[in-house]
């Protein structure tokens, strides 16, 4: 398998697992540098390879008053000094193609949601940035059926892809998390990140509900099963957080199943 490299940190192969950690939306300047400086923290000290994650806006919202994130403008503003400051890699996913240059002027990966991983427009403007592309996998979709996403993007000339799984829609209201599905995508060639927050969610309703509680299962299992990078939604408050309180990972519970990730990663590269 190909090496994706995101600021000298390489991802796939028998490369260490990388971290995608962040809030689930920009909620203040103050608490996205907080949230970064812990983060950062975190991550010297435990020796991880980190990306910061965090959206600018969250576009999907079910409740046509919930809150959405500071914008593009400023959610760019705030995301620049989090790389200033402390010299991490950013993510951040895009909804509309115009977005996808001045996004890439700041970001390091772009983002293509779940819900639109299909639309070739979005999909294709990102690609044409040069930037990485890291592209969820629909919940509708079959994990299979990533190597027509990635088709597009390798159309005009990037090959700087990353995909990601977040669960599979079972019915109403309920994903799950299947193992093939890292094998899966990863026979497109690229490497292949697991969600493991939003895999959590029980979907439906005026706000999505989750099952925070089987957040560290479905990360063991996934690592377990050869996922290159494992991505979690993290608040230092989660019962406060603007978005997804029911599947934020709780920021003094997270070095505790770092920890077991980062094992459970360098024995299955050992084996293999």
């Amino acid at each position: 398998m190909p090496e994706v490299s995101i600021n000298h940190i390489p991802i796939g192969g028998k490369n260490p697992l990388v971290f995608f950690l962040g809030p689930c939306v920009i909620e203040s300047r103050e608490h996205t540098l907080f949230m970064a400086e812990q983060l950062a923290d975190l991550a010297r000290g435990m020796q991880f390879p980190l990306v910061f994650k965090a959206s600018f806006d969250k576009a999907n919202r079910t409740d046509i008053d919930s809150y959405r994130g500071p914008g593009l403008e400023r959610g760019l503003q705030i995301l620049a000094e989090v790389k200033e400051k402390f010299g991490l890699p950013l993510m951040t996913d895009i909804h509309e193609p115009y977005q996808a240059e001045p996004v890439s002027a700041v970001v390091d990966i772009l983002q293509i949601p779940a819900f639109l991983c299909r639309q070739t427009d979005l999909v294709v403007a990102a690609a044409r940035t040069g930037r990485v592309i890291n592209v969820k996998k629909g919940q509708f979709l079959a994990p299979s059926d990533v190597k027509y996403i990635v088709k597009k993007i390798e159309a005009v000339g990037n090959q700087k892809i990353l995909l990601t799984d977040r669960g599979t829609s079972f019915g109403y209201s309920t994903l799950i998390s299947d193992v093939r599905a890292i094998p899966l995508m990863q026979a497109t060639g690229y490497p292949v990140i697991y969600d493991a927050t939003h895999s959590a969610q029980l979907p439906g309703g005026m706000t999505t509900g989750g099952e925070r509680a089987f957040i560290p299962y479905h990360v063991r299992a996934m690592v377990a099963a050869g996922c290159d990078g494992i991505f979690m939604e993290v608040h230092d408050n989660v019962n406060q957080a603007k978005s997804d309180r029911s599947t934020q990972y709780p920021l003094d519970q997270l070095p505790q199943l770092l920890s077991a990730a980062i094992a459970i990663s360098q024995l299955i590269r050992d084996l293999a």
